[in-house]
């Protein structure tokens, strides 16, 4: 199986960044997309930021400008790098990665969550 464990959540000000990472382990064969979510108390999950594994990249359009998703693909390792901070980005942050994996003894496909981690913009 595949595990996400990311960190980089912390309490800024209007107007800061913080970097988050999210580092994937276990037995991968190959990965497909890396992305961040966020999701407020009582509110749904929402797509970010995406990255391929060709490098191609998406943005919600509430961060473009502000946000950028990078990876290093040889360490499994995705970071969402936010910038210009505002209180509307408060929110538990999740990385996701989708690929293949050796389970159960053969090569599948999987999608796998981190923890999350709190990231919080005083106004």
């Amino acid at each position: 199986q595949v595990q996400l464990v990311e960190s980089g959540g912390g309490l800024v000000q209007t107007g800061g960044s913080l970097r988050l990472s999210c580092a994937a382990s276990g037995s991968i064969f190959s990965i497909r997309s890396m992305a961040w979510y966020r999701q407020a108390p009582g509110n749904q999950r929402y797509l970010v930021a995406t990255i391929t594994s060709g490098g191609n990249t998406n943005y919600a359009d509430s961060v473009k400008g502000r946000f950028t998703i990078s990876r290093n693909g040889a360490a499994n390792l995705v970071y969402l790098q936010m910038n210009s901070l505002k209180p509307e980005d408060t929110a538990v942050y999740y990385c996701n990665v989708n690929g293949r994996a050796y389970i159960d003894g053969d090569s599948r496909n999987f999608a796998s969550w981190g923890q999350g981690t709190q990231v919080t913009v005083s106004s």
